[in-house]
């Protein structure tokens, strides 16, 4: 009897039923078919994407006159930065009010547009969900600071001054990084893991819990489709603020991630809101790592769905120089192993993510790739073959499919982001070189590289906006926009949509067991992705020389199946840049 399957499901079915019951649960766990494995998760910077008023700031109707845009790049999930209600401390993370929309952006008439109009596309839509901190404007926070008695005290974390100061605890944007600010009106410091306008929510309270599930319960039943949570993972605290202890060894974003009650949040999150909808959840895996991520993402636990790591973005960066690259370049055969490691760890259970960019990193070609001009092309090419052949969800982020660039600012004036222009004051204060740093972050760290407006076209200002844009545009917009290379079928974005249409039509680089080869090779990254037989190999090199792969594998009769170069290499000899998927057997 002869039977025929078609669907990525029967794949399943077949796996599982040939594994033993002892490993059932897991293989199901690791290639069931599920929506949000095998989408294109599309980030959009909403203040950065397309200004239809002419103040300068993207809005929601910039968003809604882009969507045909967004659908023509095949791609299935739109995640959307916050657009709540905020004063902008820190562009959007400080809320002042969940259930309202940020002025700048439009209005909540404008949101249910666009989410229709999203939806109408066959498109999904992802929001931000921060609720680790909010606004010191946020209505909750204005009662609590009234009195010590007011009912929205429990609703932040306090400690009286007449007990001394607390034990130290660490502000990733405060100037002196001191997470305790001093409120004279109660004679109370209260917390902020982040700015001082960005007061850390107490967990420990159930009625802040449900206030949250709530508001979470309402955008869902809206009809978005799920929620990136920022930092979620450092939610909890242990309310006796003990000093660190010494097995962290410094490492702030570790001891916040290990809160006593972050999974019994999770789970009771879960239990409440998440599993009451068809939708997917990330989190922002601040302090986690491959030795305890499937705490927050294995099926069994029913917390979420995904989380991202760190540990590729950390990499390459100087010991104890803020978010400033070697010069000498990162070391590849380190970045093979990290994200070989982090693939490990989900062969059974859970699911992973990759992305190279987002808006707290540098734009992902200047970072990873070679933005000069001989180079930029085949890099970017290269670095989007790479995110779209691992096993993983790959998140993409607005104009990295035009292979923007960093803005490389000369002056601090230029910087609109709390992170760097806290950093800069912090070391002007210190008396530190302030030139070095402002060079650091040309090619280095700062966020406001990757923020700069999207750009459409060759006209004033990109095309973003009629007005004056709330930071400058790329100067290089000019030759690298939106107009340009839809019309050129060579052009990195038309190759985006080729590799995004390559993994959609082939199910062993969604599910496909991946193995890495050469693992030594300093200048090649190749791996091979196998599913039900068929077998692919990834050739991928990182450098601007020549290089030979040396995978061992017989590739005479191979088929190539995308290359970023017009002839692409069959042989394992590589050009600068080079980047060829083959089909094996």
């Amino acid at each position: 009897m002869k039977i025929i399957f078609t669907s990525l499901t029967a794949t399943v079915l077949i796996l599982s039923s040939i594994r033993g019951d002892g490993q059932q649960n897991a293989v199901s766990q690791a290639t069931q078919k599920k929506w949000w494995k095998e989408a294109v998760v599309y980030q959009i910077y909403p203040r950065s994407f397309k200004d239809s008023d002419g103040d300068g700031i993207g809005d929601l109707n910039g968003i809604i006159q882009k969507l045909d845009y967004v659908k023509s790049l095949g791609v299935d999930v739109i995640w959307l930065n916050p657009i709540y209600a905020s004063p902008n401390a820190d562009n959007g993370y400080d809320i002042s009010d969940y259930q309202a929309i940020m002025k700048e952006f439009g209005t909540m008439q404008d949101f249910d547009r666009m989410l229709a109009e999203i939806h109408k596309r066959g498109l999904k839509l992802v929001m931000d969900l921060v609720v680790n901190h909010c606004s010191d404007e946020h209505f909750w926070f204005k009662e609590a600071r009234k009195s010590r008695t007011n009912p929205y005290r429990n609703y932040f974390h306090w400690w009286n001054a007449e007990n001394g100061k607390p034990s130290q605890r660490y502000s990733f944007f405060d100037v002196n990084n001191d997470a305790w600010k001093y409120d004279s009106v109660t004679n109370a410091y209260y917390l902020h893991y982040f700015g001082d306008k960005q007061p850390d929510l107490n967990w420990e309270n159930p009625a802040l819990r449900q206030e949250i599930y709530k508001m979470m319960r309402f955008w869902l039943d809206k009809g978005i489709d799920g929620f990136r949570m920022d930092v979620i993972t450092i939610i909890s605290k242990d309310t006796t603020f003990p000093p660190m202890p010494a097995m962290y060894n410094g490492s702030w974003d570790k001891f916040y991630a290990n809160g006593p009650h972050i999974h019994d949040y999770l789970q009771e999150m879960n239990r409440e809101v998440l599993s009451k909808y068809n939708m997917m959840s990330v989190a922002e895996g601040m302090g986690i790592s491959t030795n305890d991520v499937l705490k927050f993402v294995d099926a069994d636990r029913k917390e979420l769905n995904m989380a991202y790591h760190f540990e590729g973005m950390g990499y390459g960066y100087l010991p104890g120089k803020w978010k400033t690259p070697d010069p000498h370049g990162y070391d590849l055969v380190g970045f093979k192993k990290i994200y070989s490691r982090w693939d490990s760890v989900f062969a059974e259970k859970g699911w992973g993510t990759i992305y190279l960019g987002n808006h707290d990193q540098p734009r992902m070609l200047t970072r990873w790739g070679n933005d000069a001009p001989e180079f930029r092309v085949y890099s970017s090419k290269l670095l989007t073959t790479f995110l779209m052949t691992m096993r993983s969800t790959p998140y993409y982020y607005y104009g990295d499919e035009l292979g923007m660039t960093n803005i490389k600012f000369d002056n601090i004036e230029d910087y609109r982001d709390i992170e760097t222009l806290n950093m800069y004051q912090k070391i002007k204060n210190e008396g530190g070189d302030l030139h070095a740093f402002i060079e650091s972050q040309k090619n280095g760290g700062a966020r406001d590289n990757g923020r700069t407006p999207m750009q459409w076209s060759d006209t004033t200002e990109a095309g973003f906006t009629n007005g004056t844009p709330w930071i400058k545009v790329n100067r290089n917009y000019r030759t690298i926009n939106v107009t340009a290379e839809e019309k050129d079928p060579n052009s990195i974005l038309n190759y985006f949509k080729k590799m995004v249409r390559l993994r959609k039509t082939t199910p062993a680089l969604i599910y496909g067991k991946y193995e890495l080869l050469d693992k030594e090779n300093p200048s090649v990254y190749c791996y091979t992705r196998t599913l039900n037989g068929k077998k692919l190999l990834v050739l991928l090199n990182f450098k601007a020389q020549p290089a030979r792969s040396n995978t061992g594998v017989d590739l005479s009769k191979a088929r190539i199946l995308i290359g970023n170069y017009a002839d692409p290499s069959s042989t394992g000899t590589l050009r600068p840049y080079e980047a060829v998927v083959m089909e094996l057997n």
